[in-house]
């Protein structure tokens, strides 16, 4: 969006990186889901990580989580 109304004023970023950001959004979705089945994550924890892929920068905050709580292995 900043690119789309800061730098060119043109839609041209939202169908370039428009797909990208979906495709990186549902490999995260589909990568923590995965992982909370090899991890045997309860299901409050692969809820946070699910929730924690909307909100921008969330899942770094879960990320650090789930390593001091030795979530990851």
């Amino acid at each position: 969006m900043a690119f789309k109304y800061l730098v060119v004023f043109d839609d041209v970023g939202v169908r370039v990186f428009g797909p990208i950001h979906g495709a990186l959004f549902v490999a995260y979705v589909g990568v923590a889901l995965v992982t909370a089945r090899v991890f045997r994550w309860s299901t409050g924890t692969t809820l946070l990580a699910l929730a924690a892929s909307i909100p921008p920068a969330a899942t770094i905050w879960f990320e650090r989580r789930a390593v001091r709580r030795g979530e990851l292995g």
